[in-house]
């Protein structure tokens, strides 16, 4: 689990076929944040959770299967590429994003970036089949980094940048035509996934917006 909160900013040190899949070297800039990293731990690289299986001085390795590759931009990094990176969250760690799992749902376009100066404002379109995932001001997670959803459109949704994240992060890199990895809010996965249940089922659904405010949401 992690909290979408990007700690260091690597580097792709290399990328080298392994039968199906693909075995990445990073090399990480932080030391303090990965102090004690040992191998079978979690670390999101671009969002997506993968496995510590050796490490270097500085650098670490990951096996990417092809699953992983064929849903995620893993595939297409090359050296010396900047990636986002995050250990797993701790039970004692703040919560300071939203819960992501590091399991990318699928890939997105960077359609526009709009620079306003103090803020920059981030169009990105996705498949048809996940819009029932966006909502205006709920959470998203782009190449690993917790967002806002800004606005909605049409098979798309727009995100605000502030100085912090675009000077910390590969936010700063995105530009029109880029593909990034998107995992959408896990809350809002279940209730979409019980109400197709139910609607499936004949059945009315139980959850609505007044059940929701009951709850205080």
């Amino acid at each position: 689990m992690f909290t979408g909160i990007v700690k260091d900013v690597g580097a792709v040190e290399s990328s080298r076929k392994r039968g199906g899949g693909v075995r990445l070297s990073v090399r990480f800039t932080n030391r303090e944040e990965f102090q004690g990293l040992a191998r079978d731990e979690s670390v999101a690289i671009n969002g997506a959770c993968q496995t510590v299986v050796a490490l270097g001085e500085r650098t670490f390795e990951v096996d990417t299967i092809q699953e992983t590759l064929e849903k995620t931009t893993l595939g297409s990094l090359r050296p010396g590429e900047p990636v986002n990176l995050e250990r797993a969250v701790r039970p004692m760690d703040r919560l300071g994003g939203h819960f992501v799992q590091g399991h990318v749902d699928c890939v997105g376009m960077v359609e526009a970036v709009h620079d306003y100066g103090e803020s920059r404002e981030i169009w990105i379109s996705f498949p048809e089949r996940f819009d029932a995932l966006v909502v205006p001001v709920g959470s998203i997670a782009v190449d690993g980094v917790s967002l806002t959803v800004a606005k909605t459109g049409q098979h798309s949704l727009a995100v605000a940048i502030i100085p912090y994240t675009f000077g910390n992060t590969t936010i700063s890199t995105l530009a029109a035509g880029q593909r990034v990895n998107l995992e959408f809010d896990i809350l809002g996965k279940y209730i979409a996934r019980q109400r197709s249940l139910e609607e499936s089922a004949g059945s009315p659904s139980a959850i609505s917006e007044s059940w929701l405010r009951g709850l205080g949401y």
